[in-house]
């Protein structure tokens, strides 16, 4: 009975190391070990309703078109015929354009230098030879594949192309006129300061029949994962759909290609989303517009190993009588996943920072560490401020916890000796041990209750560092100039791993050599996944492991159990 206590931890380790070796299993395309999701079984590919009989307008989904293939020609594009990209600048933002389609090819961020190479800025959307990401519209609904102005479609084009000194936005126009009677006008308005883009589409019904177009949203990229991505943590990328009703819905690529997607097919709100470490992608229309959501993998032709998913949303204009125009305003969010940004333009964008099942926790954590940044301005000094104010907000827990530690550590010499004297008598040294513990009013449990408690709340703050991308780019102090990247120089591991072993050696020798063997080399096998992590999650641990080691030799000190190092004994 004496080593519960320990057990218990050794089974709350041992449970952990096998939720991350499943996380890694699923972070690497396999199906998860653990409450893997069911498949369903579909007849036709995810979010493909067929559309009314008497409409004559395809199936909206299924049939909207895919970036051109490599060698296949635009459909029916209008004049001018040749397509060209140029770039578009704001403060923050810098975009390439294509003329076929109007589309969003290239997104570059002004604010924020990429992980592994800090002399340029980091690109999300992208068109080159190992990665495609980018954001198209168009419309559908027409008798034939060119009837309607698609993202193969060449447009002309219009208007600024950098955000001039003095104003606050610019706009650009993409407009196409088809054979068929439709002309389409696209407007991109950027503001200073902003990720979120308005995009206006105007559509003319210059023939002679009514119409009725459908307006699709889409982001089409490559299943690989993003350059630079740590494969120690796992996070999420991929689709996401948002809807009041079913919230925040996460899809793997891998479901995707196996049509076992499950999420919402229509509602009246909510947004379609392409999610990755620290940046996202969405499509946003107003509320109340019906929108129908599909998610599905097609081969566009790029030049990448994973090509490609598409994550679509389908709203439908009004019929249009001839000579008649509608317009359809919607957004495209390419930005960083900066939460009271993304609070700010639609319900439920937030979720696209994932903080996984412990959000409720992770909110207010990260509320508290912004509060202490607007202080401090640092934000490593954030962190070991927020550390000491939780290590405060528990102290009662972990003096119980470490009080009951010194009280084992007082009893534990009579234990050996008992253990040595009784060691081929198994049923009378347990019942000796009970005896010890009743005298000494010891109990074994009490240790652990306080420890499990605080898991959570330091599992939550786990995720709200591994997720902020406040901390890309954000120096501590000397040496670390990059809170999101892993210590250069390995100090930080290094000395996370003394204070671990510190910890260790201040316990209570277990009274089996075994386990005694063991408690050693657990924090040595914790700390190897250590100088692999974020220099923020780094400087997190060790700021709770010093403050766990002052408060446990005060407490030590208090109860007179003078503190003294059990150092393992390897023979």
């Amino acid at each position: 009975m004496n080593d519960i206590r320990r057990t218990i931890l050794w089974v709350i380790f041992g449970f952990s190391m096998v939720l991350l070796w499943d996380q890694w299993q699923v972070h690497n395309g396999k199906q998860a070990t653990f409450f893997p999701a069911p498949a369903v079984k579909t007849a036709a590919p995810a979010g493909s309703p067929a559309a009314p009989a008497d409409a004559g307008v395809p199936a909206p989904v299924a049939q909207a078109p895919l970036p051109a293939a490599a060698g296949e020609a635009p459909a029916a594009p209008a004049t001018p015929s040749a397509t060209e990209r140029f770039e578009v600048t704001t403060d923050v933002l810098k975009l390439t354009f294509d003329t076929q389609g109007g589309s969003v090819v290239r997104a570059e961020f002004l604010k924020y230098l990429d992980s592994d190479d800090k002399q340029r800025n980091f690109v999300l959307l992208e068109d080159a030879k190992d990665r495609f990401y980018q954001a198209q519209t168009g419309l559908i609904g027409g008798a034939t594949s060119d009837s309607f102005p698609t993202h193969k479609t060449v447009m002309s084009v219009s208007g600024d192309k950098t955000l001039q000194d003095g104003r606050d936005e610019l706009n650009i126009s993409f407009t196409a006129q088809t054979a068929t009677g439709v002309k389409l006008v696209k407007t991109y308005t950027l503001r200073r300061g902003a990720y979120d883009i308005a995009v206006k589409h105007e559509v003319t019904n210059t023939g002679t029949a009514p119409l009725s177009p459908q307006l699709y949203l889409q982001l089409v990229r490559d299943g690989n994962k993003p350059p630079g991505e740590s494969s120690f943590y796992s996070t999420f990328t991929g689709p996401a759909v948002y809807t009041e009703a079913k919230k925040y819905q996460k899809v793997e690529f891998a479901d995707i290609k196996k049509g076992k997607a499950e999420f919402e097919k229509e509602s009246n709100n909510g947004y379609v989303a392409m999610v990755q470490h620290y940046f996202a992608s969405a499509w946003l229309l107003p509320a109340d517009v019906k929108r129908t959501f599909s998610l599905d993998a097609r081969d566009v032709g790029a030049a990448v190993a994973d090509c490609c998913y598409r994550a679509s949303m389908i709203t439908p204009f009004d019929a249009l009588a001839p000579g008649q125009t509608k317009s359809l305003d919607a957004k495209l969010f390419i930005g960083p996943q900066e939460e009271k940004k993304l609070e700010a333009l639609m319900p439920g964008m937030e979720l696209l920072k994932d903080y996984g099942w412990l959000t409720i926790l992770a909110k207010p954590l990260y509320w508290l560490l912004d509060q202490l940044h607007s202080v401090l301005q640092n934000w490593g000094w954030a962190i070991v401020a927020l550390v000491l104010l939780l290590k405060i907000a528990f102290y009662w827990l972990n003096a119980k916890a470490y009080a009951s530690m010194a009280k084992m550590k007082a009893v534990n010499p009579r234990i050996m000796e008992m253990r040595e004297r009784l060691k081929d008598n198994p049923q009378q040294m347990q019942q000796e041990m009970m005896k010890i513990y009743r005298e000494e009013k010891v109990n074994p449990m009490g240790g652990c209750f306080p420890i499990m408690v605080q898991i959570p709340v330091f599992i939550a703050l786990y995720w709200v560092l591994l997720s902020s991308v406040e901390m890309r780019n954000a120096p501590w102090t000397l040496w670390i100039q990059d809170l999101s990247t892993p210590d250069p120089y390995y100090i930080l591991p290094l000395f996370m791993t003394l204070t671990g072993l510190v910890q260790t050696a201040l316990n209570p020798a277990p009274p089996d050599p075994m386990q005694a063997k063991l408690m050693w080399i657990m924090p040595l096998a914790f700390s190897v996944m250590f100088f692999f992590f974020p220099s923020g999650l780094v400087l997190y641990w060790i700021t709770n492991n010093i403050l766990s080691i002052a408060q446990q030799w005060v407490i030590n000190t208090r109860m007179g159990v003078p503190p003294e190092f059990n150092l393992p004994k390897f023979k």
